[in-house]
């Protein structure tokens, strides 16, 4: 009695959820590429919002919004909020290191101060950018996790999609003691935010979950840039979580990152799966997903061979 009650409060909190229809069985949604290096015109994300545009997406992902070497001013992140706001897709902003957990001011961190003006600026209401307005749910709706407003849920026919703050910069976790308090803090509000999306999911009988990310939290221990040095590996909790998760999610989970260790030997390969979890790097300018629920296989890389009724998509 006390888990069925359990499971109804956390079906409860999760309401409202908005759900968009899909047409059919096949939809495509489009993942804008973090940024690798300056550029000051802004042209490979304009051009990247004038494919997209064009094509019939559902809608679009940017996962991340600057490069590791630009300026974490407000002139920033003012410019690419009035360029990203032009898209006429929907468009869902996921966040990276390089927006937040990067910036520093000479050798003193700014990152608790950036991701709280990203915060302010970015995610204020419950819509997404662009013209076809995307009503999404915030994790900070719950009085307990009101700061955490870059974690968004949304949902299309039979697939629920949900970003998560997870930077590749070792997950923001810090080698020195007394200094990881914003780890500590997002580590509990992830964990419960993870929760959430698959009793969701479960209780809805969905048949995949998405999630956007800067670094890949399935990335094995061993493959770890931090590894082999005396730093503590910072994804270990949120993939052990993952993981026992998605071993009794009846469907197939997708996380979409940022991390492109070279070194790793999932780079550059296209959706890689282990069992029902599948990881994918997004290299630029940006890339289509294609999600038939009609199909075993359920997600399709754009690059990749689609069963006929996806490709008309």
């Amino acid at each position: 009695m006390k888990k069925v009650f359990l499971l109804l409060s956390c079906v409860l909190i999760l309401q409202p959820f908005w759900v968009a229809a899909a047409e059919s069985s096949a939809f495509s949604f489009g993942i804008i590429a973090k940024p690798l290096k300056a550029d000051p015109n802004d042209e490979a994300l304009r051009e990247s919002l004038a494919e997209s545009d064009a094509d019939n997406l559902a809608f679009v992902v940017a996962n991340g919004i600057k490069s590791n070497n630009e300026s974490c001013a407000d002139a920033i992140y003012k410019e690419r909020k009035t360029l990203l706001d032009t898209a006429k897709n929907g468009l869902i902003v996921s966040v990276a290191a390089s927006d937040w957990a990067l910036c520093a001011n000479g050798k003193r961190s700014e990152s608790f101060e950036r991701l709280s003006r990203l915060r302010d600026m970015y995610f204020s209401d419950e819509f997404s950018f662009g013209d076809s307005k995307i009503q999404v749910a915030r994790q900070s709706a719950m009085p307990k996790f009101r700061t955490y407003a870059e974690n968004m849920r949304w949902r299309v026919g039979d697939v629920l999609f949900a970003t998560i703050n997870l930077p590749a910069n070792n997950n923001n976790y810090l080698n020195a003691a007394g200094r990881n308090s914003e780890y500590e803090d997002r580590q509990i509000a992830n964990s419960d935010w993870l929760k959430r999306l698959f009793v969701m999911a479960k209780v809805n009988k969905l048949n995949g979950i998405v999630l956007f990310c800067d670094g890949n939290p399935l990335i094995p221990a061993e493959h770890s840039i931090f590894s082999s040095s005396n730093k503590r590996e910072g994804f270990t909790d949120m993939r052990k979580q993952i993981i026992a998760a998605a071993a009794k999610f009846q469907g197939k989970l997708l996380i979409v990152h940022n991390d492109d260790t070279d070194h790793h030997p999932s780079a550059g390969k296209g959706i890689i799966w282990n069992n029902n979890i599948g990881t994918v790097h997004v290299d630029g300018p940006w890339r289509k997903i294609t999600i038939d629920t009609a199909t075993p296989k359920l997600f399709f890389l754009a690059s990749q061979p689609m069963p006929s009724q996806a490709r008309a998509q």
